[in-house]
């Protein structure tokens, strides 16, 4: 099994546009010490032929120019990427999606919840739907977007994208709008998890003995924002477990075997963003890794 990271930041990207934290700033001055990032994305195949993707940044389009293995092949018109999987409704995970216009034939996957919120849209209409089918996939269902390659969605603790939200929200709510996906081809098992409010013994069950797990690395500790001075809201309240302090995700999953470790959907405003920094030496030291745009893994 073959994965490119092809965009390792939270919304926004880093460095944001509108942002000079001290973070984005660095990221502009001096590439060596912040890597430049875009959002949140995978590419996964079982062969390096045919490509799923999982999620569709509005970056996707510099993302996959970025990528060799995803270029046309043959053909005046042609793609590799024969499946797209969203694991939520946020904006940095659907608004690729409209770039993915242009006549080319592929099959969109998601959960009714999710899927019904692209539809209620309009805008995304331009996929036209005698092109792009649009499969609903129910929870704890295994399917098959690209041959030989395995997928089960499973619901994680999460809230509805932000352009959803209303009084009767509900943080941490285990529904089919936060999906995690368990990723699986020659016998190998891949946990993709961008976005996740906790971290519970039910998550843990589930991912325990894959061979990577790609998770959410939002911020470092759960006022990252705040301590930054460019936002008000909590990691928490934006349903996004830290990767330090009570209840973080680094200390409630060192009991889970797992192969590889891998922190992605990093916001702007995380420490660990940053090369040589006592934050990013205290997340490799618990046997992590802080994603970055290109990365790939062979499984």
């Amino acid at each position: 099994m073959h994965l490119v990271i092809l965009g390792s930041a939270a919304g926004g990207g880093l460095p944001q546009w509108n942002c000079r934290c001290p973070i984005c700033f660095l990221a502009r001055q001096d590439s060596n010490r912040v890597r430049p990032r875009t959002q949140s994305s995978i590419a996964v195949s079982p062969d390096g032929e045919r490509w799923l993707l999982v999620n569709a940044s509005p970056d996707i389009r510099q993302q996959l120019f970025d990528n060799s293995a995803l270029h046309p092949r043959e053909g005046l018109r042609h793609s590799p990427i024969h499946a797209v999987l969203l694991t939520n409704g946020d904006v940095d995970h659907v608004a690729g999606l409209l770039t993915l216009r242009e006549g080319q034939p592929f099959t969109l996957y998601g959960t009714a919840g999710i899927l019904d919120s692209v539809n209620a849209n309009r805008v995304f209409d331009v996929m036209a739907q005698g092109v792009v089918a649009r499969e609903p996939i129910g929870l704890d269902a295994a399917f098959e977007p690209v041959p030989g390659l395995t997928v089960t969605l499973f619901s994680v603790p999460g809230k509805v994208p932000l352009w959803l939200e209303d009084e009767t929200m509900e943080i941490g709510a285990e529904t089919e709008t936060t999906v995690g996906a368990m990723i699986e081809a020659g016998g190998r098992r891949l946990a993709y998890i961008p976005g996740c409010a906790r971290v519970t013994e039910g998550l843990k069950r589930r991912i325990d003995g894959v061979d990577a797990l790609l998770f959410d690395g939002t911020v470092l500790l759960d006022d990252d924002m705040i301590r930054a001075g460019v936002g008000t809201k909590t990691g928490w309240r934006m349903g996004h477990v830290p990767m330090t302090g009570e209840g973080g995700s680094i200390a409630a999953l060192s009991d889970v075997v797992l192969g590889q470790r891998i922190f992605v959907h990093i916001n702007n405003t995380n420490p660990v963003l940053v090369e040589g920094s006592a934050e990013r030496a205290l997340v490799e030291g618990e046997g992590w890794t802080v994603a970055h745009d290109g990365l790939s893994l062979s499984l």
